[in-house]
């Protein structure tokens, strides 16, 4: 459990999430403020990345949640400035579980806080580290011996699919106005009377009687039928291309000078005072 006085912010780190919690509720319960209060988890999914399990909107915890362990080692740094103990810390909280961050109004709420985390079972950090293999760059390995850790980034480039454009059928019935030309035939019936002056005959007798001739009229009508007909096809396809693509980014690397130091000229003072 770290406590930074100066910005009054107060860190425990768990190594469970349960834990954390436990040590949010206790806070609360002695009267802290959740808004004051941000419980951080690791997600098992992605390795040291944090995740905010609050949903608060502190700034100091959300700058460690959710991204890389690198924002967490930024985190400590901001409340230790660059020396090893925020290496030490940043090491522990990548290898446990969660962390509660508590911003405190004075000196005394903090270290009101600091005794509540410490109860919760916020974890010894030291004794962490050590468990976990952590090694301060610059300390001691051996006597006489010191070693400064090089460490080099690399560049990783990975691909990513995301919708550039694209095109859509969407199909509608229209109507328009069409004609066509037809010949139709039609009958009709037509009376002539001709006057005749002759003799009758025989046959003028034979058909001197009743009866009924009957002519019928015919036309013609237009009919109308509609036949459809695929007269197009429309398809939708892709074409797949390829394109080198150069990028362009700088890394980072610890370059390690060594110096090597002259003799000392040390004199006697007593000497030099019996010389005047």
């Amino acid at each position: 459990m770290t406590q930074n006085t100066m910005n009054q912010t107060v860190v425990g780190i768990f190594d469970t999430a349960t834990h954390a919690q436990q040590a949010a509720q206790q806070l609360k319960t002695a009267g802290f403020s959740l808004d004051d209060v941000d419980t951080i988890s690791r997600d098992s999914k992605q390795g040291s990345n944090y995740y905010n399990s609050t949903g608060t909107t502190t700034e100091a915890a959300g700058d460690a949640a959710g991204r890389t362990g690198d924002s967490i080692g930024n985190f400590f740094s901001n409340l230790f400035g660059d020396d090893d103990d925020a290496n030490r810390y940043s090491h522990v909280a990548r290898n446990s579980h969660s962390m509660v961050t508590v911003h405190c109004k004075s000196a005394d709420h903090a270290h009101k806080a600091a005794e509540i985390l410490d109860k919760a079972g916020a974890i010894d950090v030291n004794e962490k580290a050590q468990q976990t293999g952590y090694k301060a760059s610059g300390t001691a390995n051996k006597a006489g011996e010191v070693s400064a850790k090089v460490i080099e980034e690399n560049l990783q480039v990975g691909k990513r699919v995301e919708q550039t454009g694209g095109a859509r059928l969407r199909s509608r019935i229209v109507e328009r106005p069409v004609e066509a030309s037809v010949r139709l035939r039609e009958e009709h019936v037509s009376v002539e009377r001709t006057p005749v002056n002759r003799p009758a005959t025989e046959a003028d007798f034979n058909a001197f009687k009743e009866g009924e001739v009957e002519v019928t009229e015919r036309a013609e009508r237009a009919v109308v039928g509609k036949e459809a007909r695929v007269v197009e096809e429309v398809t939708l396809g892709k074409n797949v291309t390829e394109r080198e693509k150069t990028i362009h980014e700088t890394v980072r690397k610890t370059e390690v000078d060594v110096e090597k130091l002259g003799t000392k000229d040390v004199r006697n003072d007593q000497n030099t005072r019996n010389t005047k």
